[in-house]
């Protein structure tokens, strides 16, 4: 079984009351100033991406990278926000970090997940 990644995120279609299979995830690291590619993921059938870069990554700064507009079309669901960006400090290396995406086709939101 492969272990699961510092960074791991769960989408969930907040009108549908279920999860959001098949959302592109890209995950990246701002280096130097510029973002780096890290990790390129899909969410499974219960919406979860688990397997987005490495076991550790060291202190810094993070995005992931959601094509929700993607998901929306698949689902003849007209959006508002065709993509959700979310960026986040990883301010301890032994931890991990859960990145939920709540979202809608108007709204979304998200929080530092368990």
């Amino acid at each position: 079984m492969t272990a699961v990644s510092h960074i791991t995120t769960h989408v969930l279609d907040a009108v549908q009351g279920l999860p959001a299979p098949g959302i592109a995830v890209v995950l990246s690291a701002l280096k130097d100033g510029e973002w780096m590619l890290l990790a390129e993921g899909v969410t499974d059938a219960d919406g979860r991406a688990k397997q987005l870069g490495p076991e550790a990554l060291p202190v810094g700064t993070y995005r992931l990278h959601f094509d929700t507009g993607g998901y929306f079309a698949r689902t003849d669901t007209p959006t508002f926000y065709p993509e959700v960006v979310l960026t986040f400090v990883v301010d301890d290396e032994h931890r991990h970090y859960h990145v939920p995406l709540l979202l809608s086709p108007f709204a979304y939101s998200t929080y530092r997940g368990s």
